[in-house]
């Protein structure tokens, strides 16, 4: 079964694609440009709300705005509007309208509640009755019962602690006192002595942190993303909220796009734009060794519909990169992102099992052969 090409006013679209939109615009009078540009959202961020929205008011303003007045015009129209009268006075104790009285249950229904109803036996019985509150408490968590007790009660009964004092059925519910842990120590990372392993290509320097170092100037910056280009022995790189912008950036980019051993990029918390972003993650599908790219929470919380598609398209040609760590508001985009993602996972999974099969089978041959000798 065929289906028809897409059309759009009896013509085929592709007699559409040779068409000059400039030329098309200039033929439109300004009504017709006035209704087109309220039917258009232009979907950049960095145009400023007035000249996205497609309000217009026609009136002219009677003078200037003046908030109080404003608000006391409003309170003086609210308190002279009388109120909407009630078809039907309220009286106390009367039914308004029918009344609904539930229907009776079936006798299909009444044997299902027969058959649910369990028989737990004069022993169990008795021992119900018997028990004490901390020990009803105690089989309510091992049985999952967790909207009976509260947080305190459960993590007691399965550490075997004791019930505390006051909290049973009937007892007050407090809030569980947070505890303070204390604060990370600052990050003690020598830039200088980083720098100059990587420049000279250290193969003891694996995994490189940055993090929460502040006050890191653009040149070193610089000097680390021109060694990076050179090293054959880094594999992990962060640089989590170390104040990374645009500028730096690029030279990052630059740097990946020649380095052939880096797997892990973390450079989340910093002020980087989206468009650099996607330049970052062209640059991942240049040198296709990066595994793991984080760049979450950057000078712009939203990316927008183009850039989002964009980066889903320069991910989908990736097939080296399993983990993305990326905001993305459209459903569209993280759907075909995290699909694409999984496909990389599982590919990498078949070949790992395949790599071990023909090395068992390589092995079992190698051992048959020195027995038949």
């Amino acid at each position: 079964m065929t289906t028809s090409a897409a059309k759009l006013y009896g013509k085929d679209l592709s007699v559409y694609d040779d068409l000059d939109v400039d030329t098309l615009l200039s033929q439109l009078s300004p009504e017709e440009i006035s209704l087109l540009a309220k039917e258009v959202d232009p979907d950049d961020n960095l145009l400023p709300p007035s000249q996205r929205c497609s309000y217009e008011c026609e009136k002219d303003p009677t003078g200037p705005l003046d908030r109080k007045k404003l608000i006391e015009h409003i309170n003086k129209q609210a308190l002279e509007t009388p109120d909407r009268p009630e078809a039907k006075p309220f009286v106390a104790g009367v039914i308004r309208g029918k009344k609904w009285v539930p229907p009776e249950p079936s006798q299909r229904e009444r044997e299902v509640e027969e058959q649910i109803a369990i028989d737990m036996g004069d022993e169990y019985e008795h021992a119900l009755d018997d028990a004490t509150q901390e020990e009803i408490i105690d089989l309510a968590a091992i049985l999952g019962f967790h909207s009976m007790m509260n947080q305190d009660q459960y993590h007691a009964s399965l550490l075997n602690k004791g019930q505390p004092i006051g909290l049973g059925w009937d007892g007050i519910t407090k809030s569980t006192q947070p505890k303070a842990f204390p604060a990370e120590p600052p990050n003690q990372t020598d830039i200088d002595k980083t720098i100059r392993q990587v420049r000279e290509d250290d193969h003891t320097l694996i995994d490189l942190n940055w993090n929460n170092i502040k006050n890191i100037s653009d040149e070193k910056f610089e000097a680390l993303f021109e060694a990076l280009t050179e090293n054959t022995h880094l594999e992990v790189l962060s640089l989590t909220n170390t104040g990374l912008t645009d500028r730096c950036a690029q030279k990052l980019a630059e740097a990946l796009e020649r380095n052939q051993t880096l797997r892990v990029l973390n450079i989340e918390t910093n002020f980087i734009s989206p468009p650099v972003i996607v330049r970052l993650v062209k640059a991942l599908l240049k040198s296709r060794v990066i595994e793991e790219f984080r760049a979450a929470n950057q000078r712009s919380q939203v990316l927008g519909n183009k850039i989002e598609m964009e980066i889903t398209q320069l991910v989908e040609a990736n097939p080296s990169l399993l983990r993305l760590g990326l905001h993305l508001e459209y459903n569209d985009a993280r759907h075909r992102v995290a699909s694409h993602l999984q496909r990389n996972i599982d590919r990498i999974r078949k070949d790992l099992n395949l790599q071990l099969q023909f090395r068992f089978f390589n092995n079992r041959h190698r051992k048959n052969k020195q027995m038949i000798k």
